[in-house]
């Protein structure tokens, strides 16, 4: 089985490797900036991995053992990885069956968007399900709204339960991640929301959902990939959560289970293209495969 193992996960790794190479490609085509770095070395001269991401933070998933650490205190923006905050406090709320109306002011944000229209109706979870897989900016607003009565009360909701879960360097204004001064967040902090998301069940289960068929009111289906490419190029991957704007650059937050051990990975700013390889490489280093 070992044998089988050390065979196995070169494979996956290097299968990654050969995505971060033609996601290269493609920016170079669009004009966009690029980066070599997909041929760095994955690991130091002791074995210790080698991230790109300007900070990072990993810990045992169940006792919150520190088990990787680079810049871990750093304010960062975190992006769309936030979204696991609003998705925890919806899930505790409960009545996750409940139809929520849209409203208009629920359309009314930048892409990525759900294309919902005011008037129509979904379950929470159905909502909580296409957050989480397709990281939507819309259902965002819509949960918020419907929780808080507005989302700037929902923000105070969520620093509320930031404080509650020892998160010291964090502030929030927004349910969705997007740029907002005086949001803020670092690596470590994360990892708490990570943590408390990885022990919800209901969050557990849709953060593992590799893809998602959503039946928008009309009756049209739409599927949705994960957007996390982790959760589909290693096996031993179960979640969570990825996040992207200009300013906080590449952003991940990957949890894994092998052996009877779960751990979670933060990586925030990663301006390179090996963000995926190199959150594939944590979890394996992490978990000892």
């Amino acid at each position: 089985m070992r044998s089988l193992l050390n065979f196995i996960v070169p494979l996956f790794l290097s299968l990654a490797l050969c995505s971060q190479q033609a996601e290269a490609k493609s920016h170079k085509k669009t004009n966009q900036p690029s980066d070599d770095s997909s041929s760095a070395p994955l690991s130091d001269e002791t074995g210790r991995p080698i991230v790109r991401a300007a900070s990072v933070y990993v810990i045992d998933a169940r006792s919150g053992q520190v088990i990787y650490q680079k810049n871990p205190g750093e304010r960062r923006a975190p992006a769309s990885t936030q979204k696991l905050l609003t998705a925890l406090i919806i899930a505790e709320a409960g009545n996750l069956d409940q139809q929520v109306r849209v409203e208009q002011s629920d359309t009314e944000v930048e892409p990525v968007k759900l294309g919902f229209k005011s008037g129509e109706s979904y379950t929470r979870r159905e909502l909580l399900a296409v957050l989480l897989v397709h990281s939507t900016n819309d259902v965002a607003r819509c949960l918020a709204r419907d929780n808080s009565g507005s989302i700037e009360a929902f923000a105070s909701k969520m620093n509320r339960k930031a404080s509650e879960l020892g998160m010291t360097e964090s502030h929030f204004v927004n349910p969705n991640g997007l740029p907002a001064p005086n949001q803020y967040s670092t690596a470590r902090d994360m990892s708490k929301i990570a943590q408390a998301a990885y022990a919800n069940r209901t969050l557990r289960g849709i953060v593992a959902t590799k893809t998602l068929a959503f039946r928008y009111a009309n009756g049209q289906i739409r599927t949705f990939d994960n957007t996390n490419r982790v959760l589909k190029s290693f096996p031993y991957c179960n979640g969570m959560k990825t996040g992207y704007t200009d300013a906080a650059g590449k952003c991940l937050i990957a949890s894994g289970t092998y052996g009877g051990r779960d751990v979670i990975a933060v990586l925030l700013g990663d301006k390179s293209h090996t963000i995926w390889r190199d959150a594939t490489h944590l979890l394996s280093w992490s978990l000892a495969i």
